[in-house]
């Protein structure tokens, strides 16, 4: 079974537990980065005319993608990480899930967050990839330990 862990991350928290658990599972590292990086003013949710307020009021908006190059095709189990923005997972990773034919691939979501859970992400998630399993993974944050990682990932029904 081969796993790619895919991660978009708009801060760098994401970012390092996708490292982690990529190290962890023995999987390869991709990133998922907007044509247009976020910036701290975008990211500010106390707004509600910045950019991360806007595209998330907007169901339907779909960020572009600096590029289309993630190795889906060769992988069968992709762990997905995203920051949780409004208790669900940015539109972006509904952009990413779109350009890619995921049929017959397990997508195990996992997410850093100030203080939710992984809320209504697979729900959100799922009509982007029809034809593929979609499963709650977990919240990783603070220092992530490889054996607990390598844990979680054993203890996973793929």
């Amino acid at each position: 079974m081969k796993t790619l862990v895919a991660y978009f991350s708009a801060s760098g928290t994401t970012a390092k537990a996708a490292k982690a658990l990529a190290n962890a599972a023995g999987s390869d590292l991709y990133e998922i980065k907007p044509a247009i990086p976020y910036t701290s003013a975008d990211l500010n949710w106390m707004d509600k005319h910045s950019r991360s307020s806007v595209e998330m009021n907007d169901k339907h908006s779909r960020p572009a993608l600096a590029d289309t190059a993630a190795p889906v095709a060769e992988h069968d189990v992709i762990f997905l990480g995203f920051p949780i923005w409004w208790y669900t997972a940015p539109t972006i990773v509904n952009t990413f899930l779109e350009n890619y034919d995921f049929t017959g691939k397990t997508i195990v979501l996992f997410a850093t967050s100030g203080g939710s859970g992984l809320g209504r992400s697979a729900a959100g998630l799922r009509p982007s990839a029809p034809g593929a399993k979609i499963v709650d993974g977990r919240v990783l944050n603070g220092r992530l330990s490889e054996e607990a990682l390598m844990s979680w990932i054993k203890n996973l029904k793929l």
